[in-house]
């Protein structure tokens, strides 16, 4: 049970950043030649960032530190009187709510914003019952079916840095927050998506390990909004003390993890490349319609023996299966209800009466689905499901692990293999063919292609976008060449 003052913590992302770390933000930032006339922490907490910035810009006239916790600010209001500096405000307000523009309006000169947001997402808000939330909308424009299958989540600290950037729109300033890396780069692509202006970025890694005890890449963020410039690009510093980075920018609205590189092997981009790699049946009830096989028995998640046709069973691999290599020992399968989206499911009690009688037996679980996808649409329905699914002869990869392993796959007991949705594959009917693009991907020309482009730190680092933009017929000529 989550204690009272835990949810609190996690609601409002409360995990206040040491004092040493908002020292060396601020020294890293005067090292940047940055000199301020005015400093805001938007939510300040117990006020180390202030404390930093107060005994580091001696220049500085105005500090402003806001926060929604006034216990915090009671502590910070005793660091106020105790640096004994009259140009810090302390304002008790909700981030949310705030008159941010009137505020502003009435602060001259160069601003810098620093700080470090809440680390927390609208769907841990959900899950813990959280109030502490930006009003409903969708500032990321995701369309029907992105928000609906979960691309809708968003770090609360996103839609946060998103205010900022905004104000910052018209007015020399500048922007320095703690983050993790995702959410920086989610803030590049809103910049870049919109068109708004950014003079320069960057990242410098931190240890969130150890300043947080936090396991997630994490950085700060530093943003120039000098001018009408914009340039869409982004240093990447593997710490506050380097010097050595490297460069993430656009390429035809692809975000590139490595420019540099990118540019040996941009001979092989091609976003209309005509690959089309498909992603894993979607179901959203494991328990019901996945399957392990003990001798003779088939027992659901359930721990129930189950009595079905074959007729809808099909041998199924996850992502794990595909990323450890463990194929052969197979023991798990799908029940597979459509040969492809919208097709109605009433003739598995025709069928296969065994197992449309299983579905109705279990149909509370299948009928509380949550996801929108399966509302209005055929009762004991799946998604993710096409002719591809049922190729003899596939390539597959998972998209949740670090690293790039394709992996050629074929029947099982004599049926095809179908996927989970954490794997990503190409079907073929032609096991030479097969035979020769699994060649082709996994040639050292093809690996520099998609280190170029994927981001390792997140949570699904190979996406379908990466995947559909290498040009095989290119790196064919190419090697044929070699």
């Amino acid at each position: 049970m989550t204690s009272a003052k835990h949810k609190t913590k996690l609601e409002f992302g409360d995990f206040q950043t040491p004092l040493e770390l908002a020292d060396k933000v601020c020294q890293k930032l005067i090292k940047l030649e940055l000199c301020p006339n005015v400093i805001i922490e938007p939510t300040c907490g117990v006020g180390n960032f202030i404390e930093a910035a107060a005994n580091r810009f001696q220049s500085t006239s105005k500090i402003v530190g806001l926060d929604i916790n006034s216990d915090h600010l009671i502590k910070a209001e005793k660091l106020k009187n105790k640096l004994g500096n009259e140009k810090i405000d302390l304002i008790n307000e909700n981030f949310f709510i705030f008159d941010w523009f009137s505020l502003l309006n009435s602060l001259d000169g160069n601003i810098l914003v620093l700080g470090n947001f809440p680390w927390v997402t609208n769907s841990q808000q959900g899950i813990i019952g959280g109030m502490n939330l930006p009003k409903k909308n969708n500032f990321q424009n995701y369309n029907g079916l992105d928000a609906m299958t979960g691309k809708s989540n968003f770090d609360i600290s996103e839609w946060m840095l998103i205010q900022v950037v905004q104000w910052l729109q018209k007015r020399d300033g500048n922007l320095a927050m703690l983050c993790k890396t995702s959410v920086a780069r989610k803030l590049l692509k809103y910049l870049h998506s919109n068109q708004l202006n950014l003079s320069y970025c960057a990242t410098y890694k931190i240890d969130a390990k150890r300043y947080f005890n936090a396991n997630v890449e994490a950085c700060l963020l530093f943003c120039k909004f000098y001018s009408k410039a914009q340039n869409y690009f982004c240093d990447v510093f593997s710490s506050l003390e380097s010097f050595n980075s490297h460069r993430i920018g656009y390429q035809d609205n692809i975000l590139i993890r490595d420019i540099d590189s990118f540019e040996k092997v941009k001979i092989f981009y091609d976003k209309n490349a005509g690959v089309k790699w498909r992603s894993g049946i979607k179901h959203d009830c494991s328990d019901i319609m996945e399957f392990r096989k003990i001798g003779n028995s088939l027992i659901n998640g359930l721990g129930e023996v189950i009595d079905i046709e074959d007729t809808y069973l099909f041998p199924l691999l996850k992502g794990s299966n595909i990323a450890q290599n463990i194929i052969d020992n197979h023991n798990r399968y799908l029940l597979v209800t459509q040969k492809f989206i919208g097709e109605p499911t009433e003739c598995i009690k025709y069928l296969a009466p065994k197992t449309w009688k299983y579905l109705e037996s279990h149909a509370r679980y299948l009928d509380n689905r949550k996801s929108k996808i399966y509302q209005n649409t055929h009762r004991f329905s799946i998604f993710g499901v096409g002719a591809y699914s049922f190729t003899p002869c596939k390539i597959a990869i998972c998209g949740l692990y670090k690293k790039l392993d394709f992996k050629m796959i074929g029947k099982i007991n004599d049926k095809t293999v179908v996927f989970d949705d954490t794997v990503y594959f190409l079907g073929f009917e032609d096991e030479e063919i097969a035979n020769k693009t699994l060649e082709l991907l996994n040639s050292s020309l093809a690996t520099n292609f998609y280190s170029s482009l994927i981001f390792w730190d997140e949570k699904r680092p190979i996406k379908s976008s990466i995947l559909n933009s290498l040009n095989l017929a290119e790196l064919a000529r190419t090697i044929s060449l070699y």
